[in-house]
């Protein structure tokens, strides 16, 4: 076995961990690590989205590591094939319902460009594997790089019901945000109706000609540089979150689309913290929680 195979730390879940000790690009730090691998086996590995930086799946192949970051990287492509769930894990699941906590990095729904390596797609592998009649269908999204708590229903009735109450079923979608700025207020809301350019990016207006949308904000802790912002949707427009804290001067971390000017983390600083929701079946008040990522609390000390 090689010096850099023993250096790797495998975890229960097939995973093998790489500690990055100097500046490096991603896919020259992966054929360093992995050499009994090909070139070409690698950047498969990195296509198919099986890497992680840290807290975030990365595609890269010239992603910039720095020392200290952790690289992982699924063990084997059979476990991909038969069981392993890439970018994302099921926080629960019943005969109605999945719920997932997925990584940044990873699309919710097939793209364009992109059709297999989505949170959709892989569960609807999943739930086939026990039953080829088995369906998995979309209830919400997460944009591809924002992480945390996101929920699938398991049949066409349950996905109606819960898309056609939202506003009744669902108590509670909370935030966090890592934002540039040292935000002033400890807290706020903002308002405004939201309308989509021919480019596809979401902008305000405030003569009622869009989306009403409202967002709640509460400052957890903030530097000179960056704040951690908690934020609460009463209204769940598209990139709602992203346009109102821009709007209101502190752009979300690597959100270049709206504004931002730095990417230190090399993620949208957005991560879903908590669903809270009735069950569209049982009735049952339910509520899920993600771990907010470790590089939004160190960035704003």
């Amino acid at each position: 076995m090689s010096q850099n195979r023993r250096n790797a730390k495998p975890t229960r879940s097939g995973t093998l961990n790489f500690k990055v000790n100097e500046p490096s690009e991603l896919l020259a730090f992966l054929l360093q690590k992995m050499e009994g691998r090909s070139r070409n086996s690698v950047k498969s590995i990195l296509t198919r989205g099986q890497v992680k930086v840290d807290d975030h799946i990365e595609t890269k192949h010239n992603y910039p590591l720095q020392p200290g970051q952790v690289v992982s990287v699924l063990k084997n492509k059979v476990a991909v094939k038969e069981s392993t769930l890439i970018g994302m894990k099921i926080l629960f699941e019943d005969n109605s319902i999945i719920v997932i906590e997925k990584d940044a990095g990873l699309l919710s729904i097939a793209t364009e460009t992109e059709k297999k390596n989505t949170a959709l797609h892989q569960l609807m592998d999943y739930v086939k594997r026990r039953d080829p009649r088995n369906r998995v269908f979309v209830v919400h999204r997460l944009d591809k790089e924002t992480s945390g708590v996101m929920m699938f229903a398991k049949s066409e009735k349950v996905k109606r019901k819960l898309q056609d109450n939202w506003k009744e079923l669902v108590q509670e979608r909370t935030y966090v945000a890592l934002v540039e700025g040292e935000l002033k207020k400890p807290e706020g809301t903002v308002k405004s109706w939201l309308k989509e350019s021919k480019t596809h990016k979401m902008y305000s207006v405030q003569d009622k000609d869009g989306q009403f949308a409202i967002t709640h904000f509460r400052k957890i802790q903030s530097n000179k540089q960056f704040s951690l912002v908690e934020v609460n949707l009463e209204t769940g427009r598209k990139n709602q979150i992203r346009v109102h804290l821009s709007d209101i001067g502190y752009p979300i971390v690597g959100d270049k689309k709206y504004g931002a000017k730095t990417n230190e983390i090399g993620r949208l600083g957005l991560h879903a913290k908590i669903l809270s929701f009735h069950h569209p079946v049982t009735g049952q008040l339910m509520l899920f929680k993600s771990d907010m990522p470790k590089s939004f609390l160190t960035k704003s000390r």
